[in-house]
């Protein structure tokens, strides 16, 4: 029996915890018939483990090579969190040293103290993976892209956990990234299949 990957037992979490089906209003002014909250599987013991290790085997699929992992608070946080422990466990694993630092973006920067935008790792010229947990306009993940830019660091790729699929969204994205790659762990429609799947086992 072939047990399921990180992200096939990701995504069963995922359907079970953070989906919703109802009316909801967006952080885009919209409206939508489900809801998607990943943080309540992202902070999940079980959920952030698999998140990390389900994000790096998408890099590693595609060969992105990165000295950090970022993204926009709060949605990000404990991604970036998850994926940079996980480089830790793999690395000890392997006898060697942790790939990935981690770094998170404030909405705005600091009245206080150093006054800065960036908390963690950012040195320029670093290569770096943006993180976010759902894209639906994409202009958090933008926000992120865009301060990560201005510290002088250079985008390898950009990685969500789940996209909505709205028109604009992934093209918003695709365009601030220029020329790094957007991968996505799951669809929005995915997730809602999985939800469905597990209210009404019987049918399938």
């Amino acid at each position: 029996m072939t047990h399921p990957t990180n992200a096939q037992q990701l995504l069963t979490l995922l359907a079970r915890t953070s989906f919703q089906l109802g009316q909801f209003k967006l952080s885009s002014g919209g409206t939508s018939d489900y809801y998607i909250d990943c943080r309540t599987t992202t902070l999940h013991p079980e959920g952030g483990r698999l998140t990390g290790q389900a994000i790096l085997d998408l890099l590693d699929e595609h060969g992105i090579e990165a000295e950090a992992v970022g993204g926009l608070t709060m949605g990000a946080d404990p991604i970036v969190s998850n994926v940079a422990t996980a480089t830790a466990c793999r690395a000890l694993d392997n006898h060697s040293t942790p790939s990935l630092f981690g770094f998170l973006v404030r909405k705005t920067e600091k009245a206080h103290g150093t006054g800065r935008r960036i908390e963690g790792f950012c040195r320029k010229g670093a290569r770096v993976v943006i993180v976010d947990d759902v894209c639906t306009t994409g202009s958090s993940t933008i926000s992120a892209i865009e301060a990560a830019r201005e510290a002088g660091m250079e985008i390898a790729a950009v990685v969500c956990i789940v996209e909505r699929e709205e028109a604009n969204g992934r093209p918003a994205v695709e365009t601030a990234a220029q020329g790094a790659p957007f991968f996505r762990l799951f669809t929005a429609t995915q997730v809602r299949a999985e939800h469905l799947r597990q209210l009404h086992p019987q049918s399938n």
